[in-house]
């Protein structure tokens, strides 16, 4: 569990502490934007590789146990988180790494970004706060935790990155759009336009749901339902 505990710790540092604050601008002015990607990749990667062979060999403590009532529910989260993550993924975005010039584009707050600009990580941490309570042991809330916490702080350093580096066209977009999904929506600062949804990606996104559903128990040994 200490190796769990340390990789998670590892991960979750880089990407927060290095990533989303102002020793990233003092490295990339050292080191270059490429040299420093590269980097952080392999540091990444490490991180994550760690993490994955750590929660596999943890041992297994249990603290609620798996949950088996409304197991359909954890299906139909999953499904909305794989929606939120592969639209994200699929979209062009203002708020990824190089996404700086949408922020100039007049509809940059189209489609998915008009529910929540930042559908990846919603979608994230849908996903890891379902494992965390359906699977109710001590490794998988470290494990998942991790990337729960990416996910829910992630949102506000990039937007602090963004706020500084683009000015008024950053404003400009988080103007009309929300962190919370459907926050701008309700508050009237955007519309919700389902047609924008119904496109290509949702496809992909589907696809990509059955697949694991498929797939979930020859890949982790654990079926996604209860039979």
């Amino acid at each position: 569990m200490i190796s769990l505990s340390l990789a998670v710790a590892f991960f979750i540092g880089i990407h927060l502490f290095v990533s989303g604050t102002s020793l990233r601008h003092t490295l990339v002015e050292r080191l270059g934007e490429k040299p420093y990607m590269g980097i952080f990749s392999l540091l990444s990667f490490i991180g994550l590789f760690w993490m994955i062979m750590a929660y596999h060999t943890a041992p297994h403590i249990e603290l609620w146990g798996q949950t088996t009532s409304a197991r359909w529910l954890s299906s139909l989260l999953i499904l909305i988180a794989f929606v939120f993550i592969i639209l994200g993924l699929l979209s062009r975005s203002p708020t990824a790494i190089g996404g700086e010039a949408l922020l100039k584009e007049e509809h940059a707050d189209r489609g998915i970004f008009r529910i929540t600009r930042h559908p990846f990580l919603i979608g994230f941490a849908i996903w890891a706060i379902t494992h965390m309570i359906y699977n109710g042991d001590l490794s998988s809330n470290l494990f998942f935790g991790g990337f729960l916490i990416l996910a829910v702080f992630g949102p506000k350093a990039i937007d602090n990155k963004q706020r500084q580096t683009c000015g008024d066209d950053w404003q400009r977009f988080a103007s009309k759009t929300s962190i919370i999904p459907f926050l701008a929506i309700s508050q009237k600062r955007n519309t919700l336009e389902i047609k924008e949804l119904l496109t290509w990606r949702l496809v992909v996104a589907l696809l990509v749901y059955v697949a694991m559903f498929k797939l979930h128990v020859v890949m982790f040994g654990v079926a996604p339902v209860l039979s």
